[in-house]
């Protein structure tokens, strides 16, 4: 579910990053994409670790990752690069994401 949600929310960024002012700013472009790549990436790599305790470790890069994405997006947003309708609605996947990577790795510290 985290990972689906987190997939969606890429796509999502990589639509608006192609478009406007966004799509000319490279470095803060390709640093929103690296970073919201990264959530779904870190969360697949660390349910195919063998422990629980390596698996945690990815799903906190995954958790960092979506804070950073979250801090772009308000740049991006305080720039004029995107409209508070968009800005509201990474917010909100950000948001959900980390709650449910908080949520995972409580499960699986508990083994």
């Amino acid at each position: 579910m985290v990972w689906q949600r987190s997939k969606e929310l890429a796509v999502y960024i990589y639509r608006i990053t192609n478009t406007g002012d966004f799509a000319m700013d490279y470095g803060l472009r390709d640093q929103i994409r690296r970073a919201v790549v990264s959530i779904p990436s870190n969360i697949a790599e660390g349910d195919e670790r063998e422990t629980d305790k390596e698996a945690v470790r990815y799903f906190y890069i995954a958790k960092g990752s979506s804070a950073e994405v979250l801090t772009q997006a308000a740049i991006a947003f305080e720039i004029g690069y995107i409209q508070k309708e968009t800005f509201k609605e990474i917010e909100k996947g950000c948001i959900e994401i980390s709650s449910m990577l908080s949520k995972l790795i409580s499960a699986r510290r508990k083994g």
